[in-house]
């Protein structure tokens, strides 16, 4: 066979395992904003190369350009092959992509291929990849069996997914591949979130693992997981599943919640800051007694409030609106909130 070869992502799909390493030689601004996912950066040209080489076309004309633009891309490609591929053997076999798989991933499979790996380039490249994400999304979610757990705030959702994880059973984590919690003050501070495009190749490419012929277990979330939107195909699925009602105690509830927003409960000034978002719905008043029990660590009687008067309404109101096969969910009452707990709800849930 020669190489290197060329293929399309949809005849690549089954294959994705057999390569020894996915390499994006695209700039590290796109390979930020979205990759197929296992990918490494090898960006033949950087951010910066890219705009010089860019401008170069459109100022001057494409043969100056490309005069300078092989010489950039030359010397990435010798840097790329000392520092990451010199000490892989002859049936090394790498997949290689750029955005419509053109010269700079050809440039990076010619090198290659010379060189003697059995190189397949992406025809196409990531827009190729783009579309068949765009295209298979909605068709995998039209096959999942969803099954929805709802709960109001602080009942312990996202942990009742970790551990259906932990024993076996297949769970889309939305809020996970979100990196957000998905409530007013559900960001992550050490964690920005993924672009809106980075998110769906996430759901992409958890739900290409699944078998369809058992449940999926999901949360109950909102059209939006901080800034990014949950794909219609998905949201239009949960909406019309059977529900899981979990159920735990407000004093529980307080206590779980003080540990999962512990960044909060350690920074009140922090915590005050996101409080202005609820100023429209609750008022100057009500916030400033609630800033002002952040600041006096009176942090159980403020979350509380929180969940009392604007979590557990919202929820309600969300609920009743939304999620169709609510009125029949199976009702589980949580006890506890340690691992252990949260194993056993799960199990009683499997069996």
């Amino acid at each position: 066979m020669k190489y290197p070869q060329l293929a399309s992502f949809p005849e690549l799909l089954s294959q994705l395992s057999e390569f020894d390493a996915i390499i994006d030689v695209r700039s590290p601004s796109e390979f930020a904003e979205d990759h197929i996912p296992g990918a490494i950066n090898c960006p033949v040209l950087d951010d910066q190369e890219r705009i010089r080489v860019g401008t170069m076309y459109k100022q001057v004309n494409a043969f100056e350009a490309k005069k300078v633009g092989a010489a950039l891309v030359a010397k990435n490609i010798a840097s790329h092959l000392e520092q990451h591929f010199l000490d892989k053997p002859r049936e090394w076999k790498p997949l290689i992509y750029c955005w419509r798989g053109g010269n700079r991933s050809g440039s990076m499979a010619h090198i290659l291929a010379k060189i003697g790996w059995p190189v397949v380039q992406l025809d196409g490249g990531y827009k190729n990849y783009r579309q068949h994400v765009n295209t298979s999304l909605p068709e995998l979610a039209k096959k999942v069996q969803w099954r929805v757990v709802c709960g109001t705030t602080g009942s312990g959702k996202s942990r009742l997914l970790g551990a259906l994880t932990e024993i076996g059973a297949q769970v889309l984590d939305l809020e996970q591949l979100a990196e957000h919690r998905g409530s007013v003050l559900g960001y992550l501070p050490s964690q920005p979130q993924p672009t809106q495009k980075m998110f769906e190749s996430r759901i992409w490419e958890v739900l290409s693992t699944f078998d369809f012929e058992q449940v999926v277990f999901v949360e109950s979330e909102s059209k939006k997981v901080g800034n990014l939107r949950v794909p219609d195909s998905i949201i239009e699925g949960m909406r019309a599943s059977p529900c899981i009602a979990l159920e735990l105690v407000l004093e529980e509830r307080v206590a779980l919640l003080m540990e999962d927003y512990a960044h909060f409960v350690s920074d009140p000034a922090a915590l005050n800051l996101q409080l202005d978002c609820l100023l429209s719905l609750h008022g100057k008043e009500r916030i400033e007694s609630w800033k002002n029990l952040a600041l006096q660590a009176q942090m159980p009687t403020l979350v509380a409030q929180l969940l009392e008067l604007h979590y557990d309404p919202a929820y309600r109101r969300s609920i009743d609106k939304n999620f169709t096969e609510m009125p029949g969910a199976v009702k589980l009452f949580q006890s506890g909130i340690q691992d252990a707990d949260f194993t056993a709800t799960a199990n009683a849930i499997l069996n």
